[in-house]
């Protein structure tokens, strides 16, 4: 029971946090997190946690979780104000610098903040600049595929 309740959980942490399309996707996901579960014991997992797909507003449906659908409609609200309010971005070890519109960098330091990514510790902002601290072992180019991941507008 204890095993059910982990992968549970985690099959939770992976809608929340990855776009996953299908359940092929989510097996993968839960492979990598360790997992050997069938496509039957998946959909009864599915089905339990009220799992449903939403559309993703551009191409196609994601799972979402019970509630999902105003948490992404939020995070789109942080989205918006990411890209009104960035101009460039760069790193150097594990820290990244944003640099932003005059006044804009508490926003995009916020927006960077609510969207919960797993691989920043914390932000620090000024006035049009800002600093991202990585977590250890995560690196500029990692960050920036997991933004672009969340953010596809984003200019190289």
């Amino acid at each position: 029971m204890k095993e059910r309740l982990t992968r549970l959980k985690t099959i939770r942490k992976l809608i929340k946090n990855y776009r996953i399309e299908s359940q092929d996707s989510l097996l993968a996901y839960l492979e990598k997190e360790g997992y050997e579960v069938t496509q039957a014991t998946l959909s009864r997992d599915l089905k339990l946690l009220k799992v449903g797909k939403v559309s993703d507003g551009n191409s196609g449906y994601v799972y979402s979780l019970p509630g999902e659908e105003e948490r992404q409609e939020s995070e789109q609200i942080y989205v918006q104000d990411f890209l009104r309010g960035y101009v460039s971005i760069d790193w150097s070890g594990n820290i990244v610098v944003i640099k932003t519109f005059p006044g804009h960098a508490n926003t995009v330091s916020s927006a960077l903040d609510n969207m919960n990514m797993d691989e920043i510790l914390g932000t620090v902002a000024g006035d049009n600049c800002l600093f991202a601290c990585l977590r250890q072992g995560v690196s500029g180019e990692q960050f920036m595929t997991e933004l672009k991941r969340r953010i596809p507008e984003i200019e190289d």
